[in-house]
């Protein structure tokens, strides 16, 4: 590549992290710094890696943090230190997003660049609206037109020409003008019935619509309050989104949930809600650390087998698997280490994804405790561990507490060795967003799936009143936690992020 980088302007869709092109989410994986705007949601956002480089230059009505010229020095000087800079972008970044103007200055200095292009909210917003831009009964084009002014502050919009068209016809950024345009209309001879609609924030959990006529749709905007980001639409589809309205109509449709385990582990929980129709932000809000190199571990490689007739491998979490397997691999040992020496060798799992955490690598759990917990897997292996048994614990150097006590009263010999550490982490742009959102109420529900993270989100987030929280807790032990904190405390029936759905879907719905 030389010495200078490389920009890549693309497209992150109207807000719904389920419309980022494929090209796009690998990018956010990939780049050296990330260049955002204001519109670029936070569930989005929450899918950035933590050690990105981000600086954020959003531009929104009334609030401009950096000049399009200041955007286009940026993406300059970045790629002149030789880095691979993604400018992630609204919408499409070639409709209305000024891309061309940004891709002048490097086209100039010979920059090295690609564009990705996006899910435009000109699309993608009407049809979660259950509004079709065409429809053979009712229009036969549309034709997407920006609201917003030029840099002398004047429109030009050919209003006689639109209204001949008799298509759909789409306005972005034109809230602020909405009156001037649908007066515009009405002046060029267009019927004052016809029916109009403003689609706010769509896509996103918060999004809301009016529809009404071109006479009378300025009016109701007012009486409902509704706000930006939105975009006007006119045209008889709009009477359509009566019939095939369906984004709210899903369980979790129009909620909005934080979830804090940690990125990998959280991927179930927040598949299950997305399908749901819950906008999902995605905050790890404690981040795993494999020790390494880790000498109590290579004892137990070293003599784990030998010690007893009966020996016990208890794992309490799945990433505990994942790492006791992967340092197993690393030493170049395999599971006929386990199973070649003279003790019976037992596995425990505190729990059904810990228990499938042991399934891919072949191996079937001898005891899941019927509570998901550290001290009910503690008490029940005490009562099923041969006498004379010598249990491995194999868990987060922060491990619960309660574990060890119930197997040692029952005098059987324990190893607990600290596989991985825990710690907190989160990037400050995310962070912030996320506290505005809870202070604005637009957040329903926050997962916690250990005490662990209930201490995480609480040092990230740093707020001063954690009150209006509704925190969906896994277990007792994770809802004692959040307690301290004064959160609205729900606790799932059984320690099991289905159970934990569940309870989601009862909470929130209407």
């Amino acid at each position: 590549m030389g010495k200078n980088g490389k920009v890549w302007l693309a497209g992150a869709g109207p807000g719904d992290a389920g419309l980022l092109t494929v090209k796009t989410k690998q990018l956010m994986e990939e780049a050296d710094v990330i260049v955002y705007d204001a519109l670029i949601s936070a569930e989005i956002l929450s899918q950035i890696p933590d050690e990105k480089e981000l600086i954020h230059v959003g531009k929104r009505c009334g609030n401009h943090s950096a000049s399009q010229e200041q955007i286009n020095e940026i993406l300059l000087e970045e790629a002149k230190k030789g880095k691979e800079v993604l400018r992630l972008k609204g919408g499409d970044p070639f409709i209305f997003g000024r891309g061309g103007e940004e891709l002048e200055l490097l086209a100039k200095h010979q920059i090295p660049f690609e564009v990705v292009p996006g899910v435009t909210s000109a699309s993608a917003v009407p049809a979660y609206a259950g509004i079709p831009l065409t429809h053979r009964d009712y229009a036969s084009s549309f034709h997407v037109i920006t609201g917003h002014p030029r840099k002398d502050g004047t429109r030009k919009i050919d209003y006689a020409s639109l209204v001949q068209l008799r298509g759909t016809l789409v306005f972005l950024m034109g809230i602020s003008s909405m009156k001037e345009i649908l007066k515009g209309l009405i002046d060029a001879g267009m019927d004052k019935s016809t029916a109009a609609a403003v689609l706010e924030k769509g896509t996103l959990a918060e999004q809301r619509r009016i529809v009404s006529t071109i006479e009378k749709l300025a009016e109701d905007i007012k009486k409902a309050e509704l706000g930006t980001p939105a975009i006007l639409l006119v045209g008889e589809v709009c009477t359509l989104a009566d019939t095939f309205h369906w984004a709210e109509d899903r369980p979790l449709g129009g909620k909005q949930i934080l979830i804090t385990r940690p990125k990998q582990a959280g991927l179930r929980l927040a598949e299950r809600l997305r399908r749901l129709g819950a906008q999902v932000i995605e905050l790890p809000s404690i981040v795993t650390e494999t020790i390494s190199p880790n000498p109590a571990l290579d004892e137990i490689f070293a003599h784990f087998g030998n010690r007893a007739e009966e020996e016990w491998i208890i794992f309490t979490s799945p990433i505990g698997v994942q790492v006791f397997f992967e340092q197993m691999s690393q030493s170049k040992l395999d599971i006929r280490m386990l199973c070649q020496r003279k003790a019976k060798v037992r596995f425990a799992a505190i729990g059904s994804a810990t228990e499938r955490a042991l399934g891919t690598y072949g191996i079937c759990a001898d005891l899941v405790p019927k509570v998901y917990s550290a001290g009910t897997l503690g008490k029940e292996l005490a009562v099923q561990a041969a006498r004379g048994s010598f249990v491995t614990a194999l868990r987060a150097a922060e491990g619960s507490q309660e574990l060890l006590p119930p197997l040692k009263k029952a005098g059987i010999s324990v190893d607990d060795v600290p596989l991985y550490r825990t710690y907190y982490k989160s990037h400050r742009p995310l962070r912030e967003k996320i506290s505005s959102m809870l202070d604005a109420g637009e957040i329903h529900a926050v997962t916690f799936t250990s005490a662990s993270t209930v201490r995480g989100f609480v040092n990230t987030m740093k707020l001063e009143n954690y009150s209006n929280i509704l925190a969906i807790c896994i277990g007792e032990q994770t809802g004692r936690e959040a307690a301290k904190h004064s959160m609205q405390i729900r606790i799932a029936k059984r320690a099991a992020i289905d159970s934990m759905v569940d309870l989601i879907e009862q909470e929130l719905k209407e």
